[in-house]
């Protein structure tokens, strides 16, 4: 049985409509997740054409050219739907991954969104989780993230007052916004998804980025966290910076009152088995895969016998 997210998955997207470009929709269409893509009426049609117009939200307003209102309107909608949380996926992703014994490992995207569901459903305090950028994820780093930079594949809790605002770093605000109101975030490296990097895809708004666009970006949200977060120059373009500001939220989890952490299984692999889809060139991995897919299949081989 497909292991699928609880709650609903909004993709909001600008001009990716073709097959090359309709990335984070291809991916859960091959992986059967079941999703929204969020557009405007100008190009309702061409993603309707392509993936039903079952799967297409139309917005009540005109381009504008950044993707604040339409975030704010996903929120809106999810709520008028009665729903606690809602994802809110990037349209430039490819596959989701998890960390297993060292490796990334590609998974069903289905069960990456649910393992972080059921987790952050743990706590009465998360208001919002994010599954990690593949590139960022490296072998020895804790399996989450408390109280970070929240980004791209967001899991938001709808109790939360806060808002999407500004027309830059909209995410790096919000997460801002949480956290100085006594929230919680959650950031999961045991899954992790791959994005393309900013500007190597068109459409989308990377209007935002030309220019003096990312020095504008980085002096706007310094505008509105002074003495938090600073402009620098890194990586060879100017980046907004909070470095160190991020230890100063403290604020710890807590359990919901009804959830007892007693009764969780010692094991749940929603589903996951280790299967072999290509030769395998690794060493490491041969051994790995030898491991963990010759007991399975001696158990399945007695349970036969049996």
């Amino acid at each position: 049985m497909t292991t699928l997210p609880r709650y609903p998955v909004y993709i909001p997207s600008v001009g990716r409509h073709d097959a090359s470009m309709s990335l984070t929709a291809n991916c859960l269409v091959r992986d059967g997740v079941p999703f929204y893509l969020v557009v405007h009426a100008d190009e309702a049609d061409a993603y309707a054409a392509r993936f039903g117009a079952a799967r297409v939200l139309v917005l009540p307003f005109p381009k504008c050219g950044y993707a604040v209102p339409a975030r704010n309107w996903i929120k809106a909608h999810s709520l008028a739907a009665g729903d606690a949380r809602h994802w809110q996926l990037d349209d430039n992703m490819t596959r989701f991954r998890r960390r297993y014994r060292g490796k990334r490992i590609p998974v069903a995207a289905g069960i990456a969104l649910r393992a972080t569901e059921d987790f952050t459903d743990r706590y009465a305090n998360v208001a919002l989780s994010a599954i990690q950028y593949t590139m960022f994820v490296i072998a020895k780093m804790p399996p989450v993230y408390i109280n970070a930079h929240i980004y791209s594949c967001t899991l938001v809790n709808n109790a939360i007052p806060h808002a999407w605002r500004g027309r830059y770093n909209d995410d790096t605000d919000l997460t801002l916004q949480v956290l100085a109101g006594g929230w919680c975030t959650l950031v999961v490296n045991a899954f992790m998804v791959d994005k393309m990097r900013t500007l190597t895809m068109k459409g989308g708004m990377n209007s935002v980025y030309l220019g003096d666009g990312r020095l504008k970006m980085a002096r706007s949200l310094e505008r509105v966290w002074p003495g938090v977060v600073t402009t620098i120059r890194r990586f060879k373009r100017p980046q907004h910076w909070v470095a160190h500001q991020w230890q100063h939220f403290d604020t710890p989890l807590q359990y919901r009152p009804d959830f007892d952490p007693r009764t969780l299984p010692p094991v749940d692999e929603l589903g996951m088995t280790l299967r072999v889809v290509r030769p395998i060139q690794s060493p490491r991995l041969r051994a790995l895969v030898a491991d963990r897919v010759e007991p399975e299949r001696a158990l399945q081989e007695d349970a036969g016998a049996e």
